[in-house]
């Protein structure tokens, strides 16, 4: 009974916790990534929003060489370079979201954390996910959806092994510059390699450590799906590994983004004020515009329908 009195002429946890300053932070994004491939790729402003990505033509060429050792009177070898008549031509693709705002939410409850900024932030952030997931996933302009048939190889055995990526590196040989794989197969990968001896090593970029095969570093997005999830039902699953050559003055793959945007903020991401309601809800128009290119029909290659389930037992 003197427990229970005490109890009641104390002032509750409850009580107090509404009073505490307790430490707070900003909205936690649990679905963000560290968005690697944007940041490997090489970036192209447009004036207009369009790329024309002019080729030579395929085939026999009438301009031919001859190698003379010594004079003679050999004919010199007359003719022209010819270009594709009808080239491919990029456009840019716009992701767009609305964010809404009532002022009086605003006006109230905007510390510590101003609540304008930190809806565009997170929605900004959503945006940029889904700008890398196009870059890979596009159906126009995505990378999968444009590797051409003669750089497409099948595993040997089902998991993604040693063997598989050199086949790759000998599709991409012309300075590779990065594997892209789903977190889940650069583990597989990893299996394999334990398996065999080889470990992979490691090199650091932006100040995060990958591991590496030949030299060349394997980069983790979850954007190249396992059975077309981003996080896998259960063990097993299927998904790509690519491996793509950047920049253009390799002829790789390159980004392509709008410049001078009315609004913006970063590379190719414009916000816009569009006003206040008669109900005092404050919006926001974002969108960002992008697309890609493949300069060149060797500069990705994918390693299609990799086994990320398999393992091993080994003897203690």
């Amino acid at each position: 009974m003197a427990e229970q009195l005490q109890n009641a002429a104390a002032l509750s946890p409850q009580a107090a916790y509404q009073l505490a300053n307790v430490t707070k932070t900003d909205a936690q994004f649990g679905s963000l990534t560290p968005r690697w491939l944007p940041r490997f790729l090489d970036w192209k402003a447009l004036e207009t929003g369009i790329y024309r990505l002019n080729k030579v033509k395929e085939g026999d060429t009438p301009l031919d060489s001859l190698c003379r050792q010594a004079a003679d009177d050999s004919q010199v070898p007359e003719g022209f370079v010819d270009y594709e008549t009808a080239p491919r031509e990029y456009r840019l693709n716009s992701i767009s979201t609305v964010i809404n705002v009532d002022t009086r939410i605003a006006d109230l409850y905007s510390s510590p954390f101003d609540q304008v900024s930190e809806q565009i932030r997170l929605a900004v952030e959503s945006l940029k996910e889904r700008q890398e997931s196009q870059l890979v996933n596009s159906d126009d302009y995505g990378l999968l959806k444009n590797v051409a048939d003669s750089q497409r190889i099948k595993p040997v055995s089902g998991s993604p092994t040693p063997d598989d990526f050199d086949e790759l590196i000998s599709k991409v040989w012309k300075e590779p510059s990065v594997f892209l794989a789903h977190p889940r197969a650069i583990a597989a990968f990893g299996r394999e390699c334990t398996r065999r001896g080889v470990p992979p090593a490691t090199v650091s970029f932006y100040g995060t450590n990958f591991l590496t095969w030949r030299g060349i570093p394997i980069v983790p997005t979850d954007k190249l799906f396992v059975d077309g999830h981003k996080v896998p039902k259960g063990k097993a699953g299927k998904t790509n590994i690519l491996l793509v050559r950047t920049g253009e003055k390799k002829q790789g793959v390159l980004g392509l983004h709008q410049a001078n945007l009315p609004g913006g903020t970063t590379r190719g991401l414009a916000v816009r004020f569009m006003g206040v309601d008669k109900r005092g809800i404050a919006s926001y128009f974002l969108s960002v515009y992008c697309s890609l290119a493949i300069l060149a029909d060797d500069a990705v290659a994918v390693l299609e329908n990799v086994e990320v389930g398999n393992y091993y037992k080994y003897e203690k």
